[in-house]
């Protein structure tokens, strides 16, 4: 009598591919893909394209608190009983991504537990950028912040990526991330361009050099 073969699980499979609870949704750029205040009911993955997080206060003043791209995870609040979408979520550019219901997440994360420690090294992972980030907004000057979020945006360090292009996106937008006034962010975005750390010539693209490190290494 031969050996039943154990069922191997590949959580890159199960997110890049519909199934029971989950579908591929496509959205194009500037497109909603939630309101705050929406049924919280559902975990979305990023798997081509780049999202923007936003709250707005009582007072209707808007933050942007995230931009996501390929391989992040975002509306996981419903799995610890969220009722309702704390932020609003945007595409940035066209977007295709995967919904996975509350439920569907669940049982699969109970099931598998190889999607399970990948969600949960990604969920450390982004609690530690949390800090990080609140550290910057605490001791560093506007100018390595701005410097820092363009690294993030490019991925610099990921994958021995050195250059990338990231989506064009509004100085109001980066004043909001970095907690400073439009006027200063384009003050060093002019500064970053002249001293050939990005350029602005590749069409509605935005291209980080890794030599704008140098601004966040220097004291």
């Amino acid at each position: 009598m031969g050996i039943k073969k154990k069922r191997e699980f590949d959580p890159h499979t199960f997110l890049a591919t519909i199934g029971e609870g989950r579908k591929i949704v496509s959205f194009q750029t500037k497109q909603t893909v939630f309101t705050q205040g929406d049924a919280a009911d559902a975990v979305f993955y990023v798997q081509t394209g780049k999202v923007k997080l936003t709250v707005v206060s009582n007072h209707g003043k808007e933050a942007t608190i995230g931009i996501l791209s390929e391989k992040d995870f975002f509306g996981e609040g419903c799995l610890i009983g969220q009722p309702l979408r704390m932020a609003a979520a945007t595409a940035m550019t066209d977007c295709d991504l995967l919904r996975i219901g509350k439920k569907a997440m669940m049982q699969a994360l109970h099931r598998e537990h190889a999607l399970s420690d990948m969600f949960v090294a990604y969920l450390l992972t982004r609690n530690i950028r949390y800090e990080e980030d609140l550290v910057d907004q605490l001791f560093n000057s506007s100018e390595k912040r701005l410097a820092r979020v363009l690294l993030l945006l490019a991925h610099f360090g990921k994958e021995g990526k050195q250059e990338t292009l990231i989506p064009k996106m509004s100085q109001e937008t980066l004043a909001e991330m970095i907690g400073t006034t439009r006027s200063r962010v384009s003050f060093f975005m002019n500064r970053f361009r002249k001293l050939g750390f990005i350029d602005y010539h590749a069409g509605d693209e935005l291209q980080v050099h890794s030599s704008l490190l140098n601004i966040v290494l220097h004291d």
